[in-house]
């Protein structure tokens, strides 16, 4: 029965990202098209929410509501309507606004008024039995910091102790960028509408929204003509790039992986580079490395074919592979910088990842067959800015890097984002905290490194590798929580996501 209940009050969250703007553009002319109103849209918004907040919380008696002065806040009344009419105790605070509310949000406003309902002002001192909040503050056209009285019950909020729902995005959170400049409520539920907007899945998104939630509100159909600004992509996507094997192929069908890297002391980083691209399904895999790593390095996992890095070696690699990884504990010495130097205008399928970004930033240059995945810290010297520029929109940040470098970028992170040059970008919806420890790029530019060998294209390969890695960090926080996650903790559980017939 719950389960059932669950469905009417949310839709399993879309794979189509909209940009915020262009849906509060679109909201008008999409409802024409439905025969609605604005406001029986706001009717239908407040109805989806209470639905899922008497699902959530089934037993919360003392709703707190908070109504800011626009269309979110229109949708804080209808909610606390819905919640009085169904005997619930419910104290409403109103944010006040420099501006009349919106025709919908006042008509809401009034409805609430005439069923008796009554509006506290912003200093109203809370009451103790509070069972949950509803953030209805500030909406998706935010683009600044919160200012008082706003920023006041955001903070109070937040502080509280009750759970939040927030209603359409999180107040506070950029529902454009994902950046928060200022005070954010801290939701445990968000429940959104009519689309996902990127704001929700990256940047700061994570800290302050909780479990998503998503309501169409009947304009769904409206919506699938137009082209979405990006794909969520999650782990029910692998199925459309890891084809069954064919029985009778052999290790060379499944390609031939050079990487390099590996200085002193980094021997680690490189090591896990092969071996993810092993256990991706990369047919053969050669490491270049320091001498001293050998020996360590074919101990720990004798199915990689390790040799000393020199002029001869790489060139002679360069021939032999079908693709190339470098930049794993390469390091930044002259040893790494004349590896790349040699390897940097190689035509085959690339990835360029760690210390070769760093040598890149020095040296830019534009290349199309070559994947590059930096952190925001690599982004931020790629770009010659400051890493919270790269953070405050990350989706520009992404598609400048493309402008500037060519090929495919990854752009790592809380909901990391994948660009190529002609314009797709996708955004990878898995991935958790524990994936916050050493050693996790190396192991995705080894997943990425073996599904290029396997010929998936370069933007194809990002992006699955992308939700292998994350998806395969989910499995393992399902199981055993994410402090003290360690990169190396994933390889054994990559099966579960490079094999479709696994995949559930």
């Amino acid at each position: 029965m719950a389960d059932r209940k669950k469905e009417t009050c949310s839709i399993s969250l879309p794979h189509s990202v909209y940009g915020a703007q262009w849906l509060r553009g679109w909201e008008s002319q999409a409802a024409e098209l439905a025969g609605l109103s604005l406001y029986q849209l706001m009717e239908r918004a407040g109805a989806g929410a209470f639905c899922v907040l008497s699902w959530v919380y089934p037993f919360a008696r003392h709703y707190l509501i908070l109504a800011g002065h626009g269309n979110n806040g229109g949708d804080a009344y209808v909610v606390a309507r819905l919640a009085a009419a169904r005997g619930k105790t419910v104290t409403l605070i109103e944010c006040p606004g420099r501006s009349p509310l919106p025709e919908p949000a006042s008509r809401a406003r009034q409805a609430w008024l005439d069923t008796g309902g009554s509006i506290a002002p912003a200093d109203t001192l809370w009451p103790q039995d509070i069972d949950v909040i509803v953030d209805g503050l500030l909406g998706t056209g935010l683009q600044n910091a919160p200012r008082p009285p706003c920023s006041v019950l955001i903070e109070t909020a937040n502080a509280h102790g009750a759970p939040i729902v927030a209603l359409d995005i999180a107040s506070g959170l950029n529902a454009e960028t994902g950046a928060v400049a200022g005070s954010a409520i801290r939701a445990a539920h968000t429940v959104t509408f009519i689309a996902l907007k990127p704001g929700l899945l990256t940047g700061k998104a994570r800290s302050v929204t909780g479990q998503l939630h998503y309501n169409d509100l009947g304009l769904g159909e409206w919506l699938q003509p137009h082209p979405p600004l990006m794909a969520r992509l999650t782990a029910e996507d692998l199925t459309r790039w890891l084809m069954p094997r064919d029985p009778c192929s052999h290790k060379g069908d499944n390609g031939r992986l050079l990487i390099i890297g590996g200085d002193h002391g980094l021997s680690g980083a490189i090591r896990m580079t092969g071996e993810a691209a092993l256990r991706t399904g990369a047919g053969l895999v050669r490491i270049l490395t320091r001498e001293s790593n050998i020996g360590s390095l074919l101990s720990a996992r004798p199915e990689l074919m390790v040799e000393s890095l020199n002029d001869d070696s790489v060139r002679q690699g360069l021939d032999w592979a079908d693709v190339v990884v470098i930049g794993p504990g390469m390091g930044q010495t002259d040893w790494g910088k004349n590896a790349l130097r040699i390897a940097e205008n190689c035509t085959k399928p690339m990835l360029w990842d760690a210390d070769a970004l760093n040598l890149l930033a020095i040296n830019p240059q534009k290349r199309h067959n070559r994947i590059i995945t930096p952190h925001p810290g690599e982004a931020a010297r790629l770009l010659n800015i400051n890493t919270g520029v790269i953070e405050k929109d990350r989706v520009v940040a992404a598609r400048d890097i493309i402008k500037r470098y060519g090929g495919v970028v990854v752009l790592k992170g809380a909901g990391t984002l994948v660009a190529d040059a002609s314009g797709h970008m996708a955004l990878a919806d898995v991935g958790n905290a524990g994936m916050a420890s050493g050693g996790m790029g190396d192991l995705l530019s080894g997943i990425i490194g073996g599904l290029l060998a396997q010929k998936l294209s370069l933007y194809d390969a990002a992006c699955a590798g992308c939700v292998i890695h994350g998806a395969t960090a989910d499995l393992l926080a399902l199981e055993k929580g994410t402090r003290g996650m360690l990169a190396t903790d994933l390889l054994p559980a990559l099966y579960q996501f490079v094999n479709p017939e696994r995949i559930t």
